[in-house]
């Protein structure tokens, strides 16, 4: 009997042992129900064991770039699984063509052929990974359905984001601004970055580069103090404002769930409006504020974009790495404004349209990339014809300042409605209803439906009306409360998340998802 009893605890204990490790296992592979994110509780513990290695190597330049890089890529295989090859694939690639194109360059021979064939490579990644879908759906509408068999093909998260920053470091290399990196490890650190691989921001080459090869890395209390607030105030806009204002209205709204009125209508573009930046910008600061923790600075790519007072305002506010690329590497070869007023005119709608495909390939993106660049063209016409006309709100007197804040905030709002709609359907049925179905005496029961939804709105809305100085403010208090001040703040935030995303669970039955900007 006593055997028996001893044979019997030893079973349940290896049982229990091997459920431990089946749960274990199944916490670090790729789980495409659950992928990672810079806000999920697995990459957050993931980090603090990430930061007691990193202590150890960080002021050892080689150490620490194979360090980082093997958790970023890590990291990016908890993100996309299998495509961690397409990362690695871009990268070898295009180190070897930097390597073969700067020894021609040294000889003094032309470098264009390995120039077009990183472009086609990475272009043709985008392509079939943007596109297919969309060309089968023709192709299947014009032919009948089934013409085509053709399984959905899924866009790896981040992928627009390192194969634009792996074309970058080409084209740098060719116009001679930079020198390729000596060792593929430090392009990969370049390239797979994990506070910037999945949603940027991208980088400049020539800024970045110098902050992989420093022997040493400092953060001051003053960069740590802002990074901390980066991370808190990120975590809120992203995890906690736009995930409730998505999910508890924005999502149902435009999916005809809250009925045809032009206020839900209205109320639901203005929604996306907010939802969209605080989505983005918040996940950048968490991103901006992670890398300046490890003493890496990464851009700013937002400034308070909806303050713009003109269209070309805006897009120096709002995703200024991927305006800058655009700018960089698309309009200048284009011609940029060197051949003369008209050419510069077509330049930037041609630039805006491919930035809208590189959104998406569908009516509706090709519909707001145009909106945008004929907006810019038409603004480069008034500042042509109307003397005395100002680009930026900062040098026009205020009375005209507002009615020009206003006017570009509901242009960028109605592309924000093209962007988001899944068919021109949507768009045409959203402005059918305000054009004719918005009645004043709908505005209390919406609301109301709502309630919560529309109280983080106007807290967002009113957060980002604040002036730059009240933000630089709120950090400068950050950095002021200390080490012990800081991480309360950081565990507070966190448990705010927590709530919200019990309330989204309990509420709509929905999780938060991924950021807006994983899909390109």
């Amino acid at each position: 009997m006593e055997m028996e009893s001893i044979l019997g605890v030893a079973k349940e204990y290896f049982a229990f042992d091997q459920e431990v490790w089946q749960r274990l296992r199944d916490m670090l592979l790729y789980d495409p129900a659950s992928p990672l994110t810079l806000t999920t509780g697995f990459f957050l513990f993931a980090f603090l064991i990430f930061g007691v290695g990193y202590l150890v190597v960080r002021n050892r330049a080689h150490l620490r770039t194979l360090y980082v890089v093997l958790f970023s890529l890590y990291f990016y295989y908890k993100l996309s699984g299998v495509y961690i090859l397409l990362l690695l694939f871009v990268a070898v690639s295009d180190y070897l063509i930097g390597k073969c194109l700067f020894r021609r360059r040294e000889a003094g021979r032309s470098t264009r052929a390995f120039v077009a064939l990183s472009v086609v490579i990475n272009v043709a990644i985008l392509v079939y990974f943007k596109a297919t879908n969309f060309f089968v759906g023709v192709i299947n509408d014009l032919y009948g359905s089934g013409t085509l068999d053709w399984e959905s093909v899924v866009v790896p998260a981040g992928v627009s984001f390192f194969v634009f920053q792996s074309i970058a470091y080409v084209v740098d290399i060719a116009r001679g601004e930079i020198k390729p990196l000596r060792r593929l490890s430090d392009y990969l650190f370049l390239l797979s970055f994990f506070p910037k691989m999945f949603l940027g921001p991208l980088v400049k080459t020539k800024e970045f580069i110098p902050q992989i090869e420093a022997e040493r890395v400092v953060v001051s209390r003053e960069e740590f103090g802002r990074a901390v607030s980066l991370i808190a105030g990120g975590i809120i806009k992203y995890a906690v404002i736009a995930k409730a204002v998505g999910v508890l209205f924005v999502a149902p709204a435009f999916a005809g769930e809250m009925g045809d009125s032009g206020v839900v209508a209205i109320m639901a573009i203005y929604g996306f409006t907010l939802q969209i930046y605080t989505d983005f910008s918040g996940y950048s600061d968490i991103a901006q504020g992670v890398a300046l923790m490890m003493g890496f600075r990464l851009p700013d790519n937002f400034n308070a974009p909806y303050h713009s007072a003109t269209i070309t305002e805006f897009w120096r506010r709002w995703h200024i790495s991927l305006s800058t690329w655009l700018k960089d590497y698309l309009y200048i070869s284009l011609g940029g404004n060197r051949k003369g007023a008209l050419r510069t005119y077509l330049n930037l709608i041609i630039t805006m349209f491919l930035g809208g495909l590189w959104h998406g390939v569908g009516l509706t993106f090709m519909a707001w990339g145009l909106l945008h660049g004929i907006a810019l063209a038409l603004h480069k016409v008034w500042l042509r014809v109307i003397p005395g006309a100002k680009s930026l709100g900062r040098d026009m007197k205020l009375w005209w300042r507002v009615p020009a804040t206003i006017f570009t905030f509901h242009l960028v709002a109605f592309g924000w409605l093209l962007f988001t709609a899944k068919d021109m359907l949507v768009v045409e049925t959203m402005l059918h209803n305000i054009a004719y179905n918005f009645t004043l005496a709908d505005v209390v029961p919406v609301v109301e439906e709502s309630a919560v939804a529309f109280v983080l709105m106007g807290v967002g809305y009113m957060l980002h009306a604040l002036p730059r100085r009240a933000d630089e403010a709120l950090r400068r208090g950050v950095v002021r409360i200390g080490f012990v001040g800081q991480w309360i703040l950081m565990v507070a935030a966190i448990w705010l998340v927590m709530q919200c995303n019990a309330l989204l669970a309990a509420e709509a039955g929905a999780a938060a998802g991924l950021p807006i900007y994983a899909a390109f």
